[in-house]
C-alpha cells in the first residue's frame, strides 16, 4: 500500500485558493475592499516569508465567513469555484493526482488553507481525503470566526496527517512509500519525513534545498 499527499495552493493549483478567496471577495463588493485588501496582501507577504502566524489568519479568513448567512455562503462558493478555481485545474495537475489514484494509493489533500474553500476544490479533483484548516462552528453549523483546533501548517501537517491515518488505523509506516508535493518551504517538516518528497513547482527556498537533499523536481505549469 502507497500513500500520495499533495499540497494545495501552488502545487496542484498555479493560484492561492485562500487568497483568490479574498480577492474574489473584494471584486464582488462583499466585504470591506480596502482593509480587507491591506490585510489580506499582508497575510500572503508574510506566508511567503515564512512568517504567517497560522491562527491570526486562520481566524482572519473564516471571521470574513462568519458575516454571511449561509445560503449565501453556499452561493458564493459555488460561483468562486466556477470563475476562479475550476479555470485553474490544469490537466498536468490532474494527470499527476490522477496516476496516484488509478494506481490504488491512497490519496490525500494537505493544505494550511482553510476547509470552507478547499472542499470543493478537492471534490473537483475527484480526491476524497482532505486535510485542511477548520472553520469553528455553532450548535446552528454556523461559522464563528474562530479556527476548530490547531492549524494545518508546518509541523502541523505533520500532527494532523498522523491524526487522520490513526482514525483508519495506520501510521506512515505502514505504507510502502509516501510520497508528498509540495511548492513551499513551509512544507519542509512533511517532506522531510517522507520517503518521495517532490518539490513540485517549488519557490526559491524550497528549489535550493531540495536539490542539496537530492530530491525531486516536478514543474507542473508553465508560469
Amino acid at each position: 500500500m502507497k500513500l500520495a499527499l499533495f499540497d494545495l495552493d501552488h502545487t496542484l493549483l498555479p493560484i492561492d485558493s485562500d487568497y483568490e478567496w479574498g480577492k474574489f471577495l473584494c471584486r464582488l463588493g462583499a466585504v470591506d475592499v480596502e482593509a480587507f485588501r491591506r490585510r489580506n496582501d499582508e497575510f500572503f507577504a508574510q506566508y511567503q516569508a515564512g512568517t504567517l502566524d497560522p491562527v491570526e489568519y486562520l481566524e482572519f479568513s473564516p471571521g470574513t465567513l462568519a458575516a454571511f448567512e449561509p445560503q449565501r455562503l453556499a452561493e458564493l462558493q459555488q460561483q468562486f469555484m466556477q470563475e476562479v478555481v475550476m479555470p485553474n485545474i490544469l490537466p498536468s495537475a490532474r494527470a499527476v493526482l490522477q496516476k496516484h489514484l488509478d494506481a490504488g494509493d491512497l490519496v490525500a489533500i494537505v493544505t494550511a488553507t482553510n476547509h470552507f474553500v478547499t472542499a470543493p476544490i478537492a471534490k473537483a479533483f475527484g480526491v476524497e481525503h482532505l486535510i485542511a484548516a477548520m472553520p469553528e462552528r455553532d450548535a446552528q453549523g454556523r461559522i464563528t470566526g474562530k479556527l476548530q483546533g490547531t492549524p494545518t501548517q508546518g509541523e502541523g501537517k505533520i500532527m494532523h496527517t498522523k491524526a487522520w491515518l490513526e482514525t483508519m488505523g495506520h501510521t506512515l509506516d505502514s505504507f510502502e512509500s509516501v510520497h508528498f508535493y509540495s511548492d513551499s518551504h513551509n512544507d519542509l517538516p512533511l517532506l522531510s519525513i517522507v520517503s518521495h518528497p517532490i518539490a513540485t513547482n517549488p519557490n526559491a527556498t524550497l528549489s535550493k534545498h531540495a536539490e542539496a537533499k537530492g530530491w525531486a523536481l516536478l514543474h507542473l505549469f508553465n508560469d
